[in-house]
């Protein structure tokens, strides 16, 4: 018998883009959307991709310290076992935050090396090739600093197209996020309309009171209220709210989902490959979130999410999608794009592993931090 192909290098770049209008949630100002683009490189020629926000973390140099040594000379075709030896590498790190962040990041690669090895896309590879027509939701009112009557314009325009899903994020003032939740809510009376707080609000009484003001509008979830780390004051801002509440995306750690569900804090659990774990340890998350009858909803990577939550069981989650342009996720912005009819979205193209994940004529025009020399030859 031959051995399996073995990981001989992980590299990885930072890709900067300019938002033209900075966003602002309190003391939180974005002036870019940072990616790093992780590649593993195998000693048979295959290579495995995958990217996330970095939201300004080291992300890099976790990966180049921590994460690789667990993994260069390992199997390229046993993903599940490189992560575990990571991950209890270093408790400090890897448990939480920007460290499990770096691993999860690692860890979908490396799923995609293993497929492309093994010519399979990533559904088959977790049990089921069948993949389902998903609920699609739009993220509209980028930049928060849009007008109303030009958020119920992208409501109708989209409307038009076939969705029938919107989430619209917090604006620099709450006035001026009513008045954009009413003219969505206008716009799509018979659709889906979300709030995100991007964690503005930080006690349960602030969001009692904005509650109070957009009961009326039967919004699907408030997501995101407050910053993560207290689920006694997400449960608390959950039995205070009429609206439903969704958290749990980007807040990957040691105590994620359990500290939400144990405070039966949230309607909905956000999750997030990128930063709950990678795809190792999604079956897990899933199972938990079932045990205590808590639907998920995944946050934004469409090409990622659409492709493994249904080989997993999940085959009624809403999937996340910027407009392209305005700055939401412009990696996602120049691959495949999902077709629309009446609010569901197509499955996207089946390759090995994830496709096509890499745009290099777009990465090509945005500010690029690449000492490793990942894209040299592609």
């Amino acid at each position: 018998m031959t051995s399996a192909p073995a990981i001989t290098r992980i590299r990885s770049a930072r890709i900067l883009y300019e938002l033209e209008v900075p966003i602002v949630y309190g003391s939180w100002v974005m002036r870019h959307r940072e990616f790093v683009l992780i590649r593993i490189d195998a000693d048979d020629g295959a290579k495995g991709f995958a990217y996330c926000l970095t939201r300004d973390g080291p992300i890099s140099e976790i990966v180049s310290r921590t994460v690789s040594p667990h993994y260069i000379g390992a199997s390229a075709v046993d993903p599940e076992k490189s992560f575990y030896s990571a991950l209890f590498s270093n408790h400090a790190v890897h448990a939480a935050g920007i460290g499990m962040r770096s691993l999860s990041i690692v860890d979908i690669a490396a799923w995609d090396l293993s497929c492309r090895i093994k010519g399979i896309p990533i559904s088959e590879a977790l049990g089921n090739t069948k993949l389902v027509r998903l609920p699609a939701t739009a993220i509209i009112g980028y930049p928060p600093t849009l007008s109303a009557d030009v958020v119920a314009d992208q409501v109708r325009s989209l409307w038009a197209k076939g969705w029938r899903r919107f989430k619209v994020p917090i604006s620099p003032n709450l006035d001026m996020t009513v008045d954009r939740l009413r003219a969505a809510r206008q716009a799509a009376p018979e659709g889906w309309v979300g709030f995100d707080a991007n964690m503005v609000f930080r006690s349960s009484a602030e969001v009692s009171d904005f509650d109070a003001r957009i009961k009326d509008l039967k919004l699907g979830w408030i997501e995101d209220l407050v910053p993560p780390g207290d689920a006694d004051l997400v449960a608390q801002c959950r039995a205070s709210a009429e609206t439903p509440v969704a958290m749990g995306d980007e807040q990957g750690g040691s105590y994620y989902p359990q500290a939400l569900l144990s405070h039966n804090a949230v309607d909905i659990l956000r999750i997030d490959l990128t930063t709950n774990g990678g795809i190792t340890r999604m079956p897990h998350v899933l199972a938990m979130a079932k045990r205590h009858g808590v639907q998920v909803a995944p946050h934004m990577y469409p090409h990622l999410h659409s492709r493994v939550l249904p080989a997993l069981g999940i085959v009624d989650c809403p999937i996340e999608w910027g407009i392209p342009g305005s700055g939401v996720h412009p990696m996602d912005d120049c691959i495949e794009q999902p077709i629309i009819v009446d609010g569901l979205m197509e499955p996207l193209k089946l390759d090995s592993g994830f496709g096509n994940l890499i745009n290099l004529d777009w990465i090509s025009k945005q500010q690029v931090y690449d000492p490793d020399g990942l894209l040299e030859d592609l």
